[in-house]
């Protein structure tokens, strides 16, 4: 099977707060693989959300109020930027681990560098 990697966006300023915490650039992404895809961002946050899982994917032009991982009741938000932004609808929900925490995912928000690359990829994936 075809491996994409999709580097999560961050925002100039956000990066400096983001390495020292472990959640920076080189510890975050995407990757469509193996009929799954896997979201990580350092040790806060990491998903593994079966191709299936996925009802709808799609451009999110919704406002973010902060950066990094944040969440409640299923949905969660992955970002370094107010940017790029995907929303990610899923049924059945899918365990995930969010600030070293088992969660359920029902939506999951993510800053993406490509975000048409990326839809695009999870519709040749699909």
């Amino acid at each position: 099977m075809t491996i994409s990697d999709f580097p999560l966006r961050y925002e100039s300023w956000f990066t400096p707060l983001a390495v020292p915490l472990g959640t920076g650039p080189r510890r975050a992404g995407i990757r469509i693989s193996d009929g799954k895809v896997s979201v990580r961002m350092g040790w806060a946050f990491h998903a593994e959300i079966p191709l299936g899982a996925i009802r709808r994917a799609g451009h999110d032009h919704g406002g973010v109020s902060g950066w990094g991982v944040h969440g409640f009741g299923g949905r969660w938000l992955v970002n370094g930027s107010s940017r790029g932004l995907v929303r990610l609808e899923l049924e059945p929900a899918v365990p995930a681990r969010a600030v070293l925490l088992p969660v359920r995912l029902r939506e999951l928000r993510l800053s993406l560098e490509d975000p048409e690359a990326f839809l695009a990829a999870l519709r040749g994936a699909a």
